[in-house]
């Protein structure tokens, strides 16, 4: 039995700068051998294929998984008379930080009963922490730095809406989190996130300022208005992103891999030399350095002395594992 390789992509990248034709080629001389792809969207998928040269039957869409009990919405609702905006996310630029400094203080200029609560560090902290200060927003704009992932769940349920600002975003976790926890989502309309929830669900903007701030207002009259039902948007988010109907899909990939024939040889030798007349003998030594190294491994610990392990997926029991720690009876 030859090796069989699946490789799980998240990443979107450009084509037309440096760094990007470079990662570009170092993916495809990653993937040139491998037998099978999986990537969490759509737009994902077609980005890993034209960077890669991947022959397209090998690439399969499987969106990412949640443990749906630990993003439970609160059972007593945020007061209505206060609408309470939710961020939370590494304050970088690519996150999109400086769409947020520019249309956080017109909001709350828009609207009186509106506070943000930020969750996250980077290198942006400093410019939300000087907008703050030059519009006098400290009672408005809560920072509360770094969230640890089992603390996600307590920041989320203090809001009503939840923003992404993101100007590349390949799934994001943290928009499927949040729509979990019963929050209404404005999002940017990059990558691949227009695949993750409803319509009913989200409201998209361009990533510009004017755009972002329409789609804000626009949701805040959507909750204003009762149009949005937590509970309803848990239960469907349920059921999309079971681990146990994605860990299947995954298995099937996996069964699907193991049905065809493995390359050779030769035959990675080759394909590996088509990667062009520099980087085709490169990553031709790396392969035999790498076939050399699993002899020696083969050789000191022989794959058939490895205790193969059955996994077998229960929700119930996952949940449990997961949980950093017990629910109480009110959910909180």
């Amino acid at each position: 039995m030859g090796i069989r390789t699946v490789f799980t992509d998240h990443s979107l990248f450009g084509f037309d700068d440096a760094a990007s034709i470079l990662t570009n080629k170092l993916l495809e001389a990653t993937l040139r051998n491998v037998d099978a792809v999986i990537c969490v969207s759509h737009t994902g998928r077609e980005n890993t294929v034209l960077r890669s040269r991947l022959y397209p039957p090998t690439a399969y869409v499987i969106p990412s998984a949640l443990v749906a009990d630990q993003f439970k919405p609160a059972v007593q609702l945020p007061p209505t008379d206060t609408v309470t905006i939710v961020v939370i996310s590494r304050l970088a630029y690519r996150k999109g930080i400086d769409l947020l400094v520019a249309t956080a203080p017109k909001i709350c200029a828009m609207f009186p009963q509106v506070r943000f609560i930020i969750g996250g560090d980077g290198p942006k902290m400093i410019d939300l922490l000087q907008m703050r200060e030059n519009y006098l927003l400290q009672d408005r704009i809560e920072l509360l730095g770094p969230v640890r992932h089992s603390d996600v769940r307590s920041v989320l349920v203090q809001g009503t809406i939840f923003i992404n600002t993101s100007l590349t975003e390949s799934f994001g976790i943290a928009i499927l989190e949040a729509a979990c926890a019963g929050l209404y989502v404005v999002s940017t309309r990059v990558g691949g996130v227009p695949e993750i929830l409803p319509p009913d669900m989200i409201s998209f903007a361009n990533p510009d300022e004017d755009d972002v701030i329409r789609a804000i207002s626009q949701a805040v009259r959507t909750v204003q208005a009762g149009k949005h039902d937590p509970q309803k948007a848990h239960d469907l988010i349920r059921g999309f992103y079971d681990w146990n109907q994605i860990s299947e899909r995954v298995e099937r990939v996996y069964d699907a891999v193991f049905e065809t024939k493995p390359y050779d040889f030769w035959t990675r030798m080759r394909r590996t030399l088509d990667l062009g007349r520099f980087a085709g003998p490169i990553f031709a030594i790396i392969l035999v350095v790498d076939c050399l190294f699993f002899m020696v491994l083969e050789w000191w610990m022989p794959s058939w002395d490895i205790e193969r392990v059955q996994m077998h997926w229960n929700q119930e029991r996952f949940v449990e594992i997961a949980s950093p720690r017990k629910m109480n009876d009110t959910g909180e």
